[in-house]
């Protein structure tokens, strides 16, 4: 059950003997507050529940290192190109030295894992996102690891899952992040002419340079639920045709309605659908 919060003062005497009330110290991290509900929980419930909300099902966004952990089957989970790095071929050292810092921050190289492992059994390549890392914006790196693993997966031939999680193209890489749109959706359309099975997953948020090339390619594309998903942002569409957006507009229930996505899917059943789909599809069983 999830806990409700009740922080409650301490009262004692101060050292000339006067009783006064003191709020007692909360560790950082321990409760956070729900961006939908607004109920503030217990950090230890919410990882317990896959990092969802308890109370009203929010999806609060995942790192591609905890969605991977959740998602794989244990230690099946090999990384690919992790070596590979940014080349500043605009020469922007300012662009250079906060890819530094968030390489530190993070621990990653750039806003994409990839790699092969196993997946309720079958073997999969899989590819992350992490919107942790500017905003999991596709810069050359991101395009360039995403087509090698697609490209690796028509090779031996194994079917290819994508979660996205991106504010678009990189926009401090100018025309290299988007010559990625075309680069990423030609893997995949040379994947698909091969008859292999891809399967996209968008969650939030999920839009730009991104949702208009391999994000909206898939075979079968599934999303988690309330998901941000789009091209332009709400606000920047507002201000542009000066009109109110339908209620829900840019919404996984939106696009679901509208037949732009074939079905959403809670973080609890992710893996079951997903397993379930490439037993359907004659997946390799590892």
């Amino acid at each position: 059950m999830p806990r409700k919060t009740q922080v409650k003062s301490i009262s004692h005497l101060n050292f000339l003997g006067v009783q006064e009330e003191v709020q007692p110290s909360i560790p950082d991290g321990m409760w956070q507050k729900c961006k939908k509900c607004g109920q503030i929980l217990y950090t230890k419930d919410v990882e317990e529940q896959d990092q969802v909300c308890p109370d009203c099902g929010y999806h609060f966004r995942l790192s591609a290192s905890q969605r991977i952990q959740q998602l794989m089957d244990p230690d099946t989970f090999e990384p690919w190109d992790e070596d590979l790095v940014l080349q500043n071929p605009l020469q922007d050292n300012k662009y250079l030295e906060k890819m530094k810092q968030l390489q530190e921050q993070t621990g990653l190289g750039d806003a994409l894992i990839s790699g092969k492992g196993s997946l309720g059994g079958y073997a999969i390549v899989l590819g992350v996102m992490d919107s942790g890392f500017l905003m999991g914006s596709m810069g050359t790196v991101v395009g360039e690891k995403l087509t090698r693993a697609i490209e690796r997966a028509t090779q031996q031939k194994l079917p290819v899952v994508l979660f996205t999680a991106s504010g678009g193209a990189r926009m401090q890489e100018g025309i290299f992040s988007l010559m990625q749109m075309a680069k990423t959706s030609a893997a995949l359309a040379k994947h698909q002419e091969a008859g292999l099975l891809s399967i996209i997953v968008l969650t939030d948020p999920t839009t730009g340079g991104v949702t208009a090339s391999f994000a909206m390619l898939g075979d079968i594309i599934l999303a988690e639920p309330e998901a941000l998903i789009g091209f332009a942002g709400p606000r920047v569409i507002r201000q542009t045709i000066g009109q109110q957006l339908p209620e829900g507009f840019q919404t996984s229930e939106f696009l679901l309605q509208h037949g732009f996505i074939d079905q959403i899917v809670t973080r609890k059943e992710m893996k079951e659908v997903i397993t379930k789909i490439l037993a359907l599809h004659e997946g390799v069983k590892v």
